[in-house]
């Protein structure tokens, strides 16, 4: 008889599930698992049968009234056996009571819908080198964000996500091989945007800005910091003058999720958002 059990993810397991990540073609960044693990460290779920991990999920809590779910996936030698199904049920109840958001590839979008999920918007990944002219946006000063005090940066973010998430952001903008930028006009930030290495095109978000040209301007300098200019970030439709900065900047649309809420979709300033922060916590 095989047993099945679900336990806490390890530090060698966050590693296993990035590469199980990498292989569905998420292309996550190479150092997240460190920032995640700061966000909630008991978070990340992995499904064990006789000891053999076949699935996992994560399910990250924030603040006293938001959850994210991600990183839902089943090794395809155990799909349609149930141990998706429950990981996904302990997520679920792990985060019960709060708002849930997560970014659902297409195909689990259905089976969403059937768990309480209502689509907010898609998110279409634009990946290439940026093409056109040195950073620059009239009146705006590229630095380095690290220049800024943090609790600028930390109120600065939460203008675009439902929780505060300080301990989350100081990791997830400082680890080392990052590169945080911030536009900034007459001393306030009017954008921000992180890259950071992975197997793929490097990854980056978030990209808030004020403005497109503020948008172009951060992801030409973030290019600058990622091997041979190659850059991929998630750009939400509910903005709608986001797609056109970085289809003009010569990147191509080449995968798709729809980010999906239990509830009302929570007041972010939508406007502001150019590149989501990750698929996997919001």
């Amino acid at each position: 008889m095989t047993a099945f059990e679900i336990t806490g993810a390890s530090a060698a397991d966050m590693e296993m599930i990035r590469g199980w990540a990498d292989e569905e073609g998420w292309n996550p960044g190479d150092s997240d698992r460190f920032a995640f693990a700061v966000a909630d460290p008991e978070g990340f779920l992995v499904g064990r049968l006789d000891g053999e991990p076949v699935s996992c999920v994560s399910a990250v809590r924030y603040g006293a009234g938001f959850g994210f779910i991600g990183f839902y996936i089943a090794r395809p030698a155990f799909r349609g056996q149930g141990y998706g199904i429950r990981v996904w049920d302990a997520a679920m109840k792990r985060l019960d009571g709060r708002l849930i958001g997560l970014d659902g590839v297409v195909e689990q979008q259905e089976n969403y819908r059937k768990s309480g999920f209502r689509h907010a918007w898609n998110n279409m990944r634009y990946e290439g080198a940026p093409q056109g002219g040195a950073p620059g946006a009239d009146g705006v000063e590229v630095v380095d964000a690290a220049s800024l005090p943090f609790g600028q940066l930390a109120a600065y973010d939460r203008r675009f996500f439902p929780e505060a998430r300080d301990a989350f952001l100081s990791a997830w903008t400082g680890l080392p091989g990052r590169t945080a930028l911030a536009a900034v006009r007459a001393g306030r930030i009017e954008g921000v945007g992180v890259v950071r290495p992975s197997s793929g095109a490097s990854r980056v978000g978030p990209l808030y800005a004020a403005n497109p040209e503020v948008a172009a301007a951060l992801l030409r300098g973030l290019a600058e910091h990622a091997p041979g200019g190659l850059v991929s970030l998630d750009v939400p439709d509910a903005n709608p003058p986001a797609a056109p900065v970085f289809a003009g900047l010569g990147l191509v649309p080449v995968f798709e999720t729809a980010r999906m809420y239990t509830g009302p979709a929570p007041a972010l300033e939508l406007a502001g958002i150019y590149g989501v922060t990750s698929l996997e916590l919001g």
